[in-house]
């Protein structure tokens, strides 16, 4: 192994990551050692690159979505062996002592710190990583398939429990809104599930409505569409803030609007009509260790298949235009 490594480094919002070379992390206490065999991108890696996630840690290496290859273990580290493919997720760090930690809501934890923000990230040759925070990949996936199911599929696997309690009854009605990473990896879970899938795209993008057909929807419409039938649950994806008065029109009373992003843009003012009856509106932060064991033991069993896009690492500034622009079916993910 080399002293130094390849990566491409965030040194200020709104700049082009620079390609550089950096000294190989050694891990610490607790921590191991990756090489970097992929890395998925994600629309909050653009979040943070266009400064709508503030404070950072900088300069920075973006990327949460992260397959790696054990290469050395730290002090006090025994969870991973040396040669083992672990994956990395959003929540790289908790304090355990806090309320929440204690409590069991990790994913609220007061003093959190997440992969690629404040802990360098996966675009990069190696990363360290804390164990607590690492899983252990289920075979059958090839790398850039899986680190897709480190942050879109966990986000989307927590967005879809939320809403479990409104899918019980007869139809299992569930509306997705943004038809992108996590979007296509969740409609595989809730059909595994037994619910009908209506996907909503940005209106004219008949592109991603004909992927959402392929992958099992029963309708596929522009997000400015009616829905043929009332939804029981909506997902939403796609960070469009006057998405959830239009989702809340497509509820039948009881439902639930589950907001999955990490940003949202302004959400408008609406009529307290279309929120009452009981309709609910909830958001989702980050992941427990929990959801990652659920769904990762679940995935081969679906079995999810994730749709990428492989790039090169010195392609990541490419592959965040094309995540921006909507140019991409499925997931961009960087290969070192």
């Amino acid at each position: 192994m080399t002293d130094t490594m390849a990566a491409m480094l965030l040194e200020r919002a709104g700049q082009p990551l620079r390609s550089t070379t950096l000294p190989v992390p050694t891990p610490g206490r607790g921590q191991i050692l990756l090489k970097v065999l992929a890395c998925g991108v994600c629309r909050t890696d653009l979040h943070i690159y266009d400064g709508e996630l503030d404070h950072p840690k900088l300069p920075l290496v973006l990327g949460h979505e992260i397959v790696g290859r054990v290469e050395a273990v730290g002090p006090e580290t025994s969870g991973f062996e040396v040669g083992m493919r672990v994956g990395v997720p959003w929540l790289g760090y908790t304090d355990g002592t806090c309320r929440y930690c204690r409590e069991g809501h990790e994913n609220l934890c007061d003093e959190p710190k997440f992969t690629g923000y404040q802990i360098d990230g996966g675009y990069a040759a190696y990363t360290v990583a804390d164990e607590r925070y690492c899983f252990a990949i289920p075979d059958g996936y090839s790398d850039a398939e899986a680190a897709p199911l480190l942050c879109a599929g966990l986000i989307g696997y927590r967005s879809f429990k939320m809403a479990e309690d409104a899918l019980q009854g007869e139809t299992k009605r569930l509306g997705i809104y943004g038809f992108g990473a996590a979007a296509h990896i969740v409609a595989q879970v809730a059909r595994y599930q037994g619910c009908s899938v209506y996907a909503f795209t940005s209106p004219g993008d008949t592109q991603a409505q004909d992927f959402a057909r392929s992958l099992g929807a029963v309708w596929a419409g522009g997000s400015d569409e009616k829905a043929p039938d009332e939804l029981d649950a909506a997902l939403i994806f796609a960070p469009v803030g006057p998405l959830i008065p239009a989702a809340l029109k497509a509820l039948r009373k009881g439902g639930v609007v589950v907001c999955g992003g990490i940003h949202m843009s302004e959400i408008p003012a609406f009529s307290y009509d279309i929120l009452w009856e009981e309709r609910e509106i909830r958001s989702v932060a980050n992941l427990t260790r929990d959801d990652a064991r659920e769904f990762l033991a679940l995935a081969p069993e679906v079995p999810v298949r994730t749709t990428v896009v492989p790039m090169k690492l010195s392609e990541a500034n490419e592959a965040l235009t094309r995540l921006r622009e909507g140019a991409l079916t499925g997931a961009a993910v960087l290969i070192p």
